[in-house]
């Protein structure tokens, strides 16, 4: 990555900690440490429960932060501001959440739905000005003027996420957190989606935190990739390089996951079965948390969590295999 592009996401040492009773804490997130180049795709990937929509959520204020610090462009995201201050900052980062459906309100059209924002914030000066800006979102997500007359039910699953981007485009952000947009979709719609994000982005110079389990996808669409596990981050890498040579055991083993289309290939690759079942993050264990379920684990990382580490230039992993001084 060209360090001289613009930070527009710094992320230091993030927490989000969920109380669950009077004595355990649920450590959702725990220390998360990365930054978002504007103009880029930053995919985050995990197994299911490893933090990654909670920190997609911290990190657009929607939680409040237990500790650490979010700023978009070197201002804090969860600082105390003002009404318009807080105002300004909703309308530059946005959010497409996983469920299309559940993220709309039934009782609204689309065209309100997506007018929304346009209102909230004093977009459009006249009604017809207002309907113009809808029809013109309608049309660059795929769909057409007469669509804005109806309501959610109506629709596709596919057509409603599309609905759920023209809204989160309506106010002209800078950032969009993409949680899992496609995860809910079928196979086919999918890549419509993912190909319909990659165009606005070139059109509109977006930037993305494009969150998803489903690798061969994120590989697609992604600049770069960090790999969460159990609230936090294991292995950042661009998407080649991670995908060409993943230093984790855990990104080892997420990627041996992925089929490929080839069956010869197929049937000669080999695969890493990762034993075990997912710590509960209210007990996580010492030292290293993937440790309980990695083959290649040492005595040392069950007593020592290993720091995150540039092994390679922009190349950074947090395994004990690879800040020993032996190695």
């Amino acid at each position: 990555m060209d360090n001289t592009k613009e930070k527009l996401i710094e992320v230091k040492n993030l927490k989000r900690h969920f109380k669950v009773d009077r004595k355990n804490v649920l450590k959702a997130v725990d220390g998360l440490d990365f930054s978002i180049y504007s103009g880029e795709t930053f995919g985050l990937v995990g197994e299911s429960g490893c933090g990654k929509s909670t920190a997609g959520r911290t990190i657009m204020g929607l939680y409040q932060a237990s500790d650490g610090e979010v700023s978009f462009k070197g201002a804090s995201v969860h600082a105390k501001k003002s009404k318009k201050e807080l105002k300004d900052l909703t309308r530059r980062m946005q959010m497409i959440f996983q469920d299309p459906y559940a993220s709309l309100n039934p009782r609204m059209t689309v065209k309100d739905i997506i007018a929304e924002g346009i209102d909230i914030h004093g977009l459009a000066k006249t009604k017809k000005e207002r309907t113009d800006r809808v029809n013109e979102l309608l049309e660059t997500v795929g769909l057409n003027a007469d669509h804005g007359n109806r309501y959610p039910h109506e629709f596709s699953g596919g057509q409603r996420q599309r609905i759920g981007i023209a809204r989160a485009l309506a106010v002209d952000p800078d950032f969009i957190v993409a949680d899992e947009p496609i995860s809910a979709l079928d196979v086919s719609i999918q890549a419509q989606v993912v190909n319909l994000l990659k165009k606005l982005q070139k059109e509109r110079g977006l930037t993305y935190l494009f969150i998803a389990h489903d690798l061969s996808m994120v590989k697609h669409i992604s600049d770069r990739v960090g790999v969460m596990y159990l609230g936090n981050m294991v292995e950042i890498a661009t998407s080649d390089e991670l995908y060409e040579d993943p230093l984790h055991p855990y990104t080892q083993a997420l990627l041996s996951a992925i089929p490929v289309a080839d069956p010869q290939v197929e049937r000669s690759r080999e695969r890493i079965i990762v034993e075990g079942d997912v710590p509960s993050p209210i007990n996580p264990p010492s030292g290293c948390r993937f440790r309980t379920r990695c083959p290649m684990a040492m005595e040392i990382c069950s007593k020592v969590e290993p720091k995150f580490i540039e092994h390679k230039p922009d190349h950074w992993v947090a395994c004990h295999l690879f800040d020993q001084p032996n190695q």
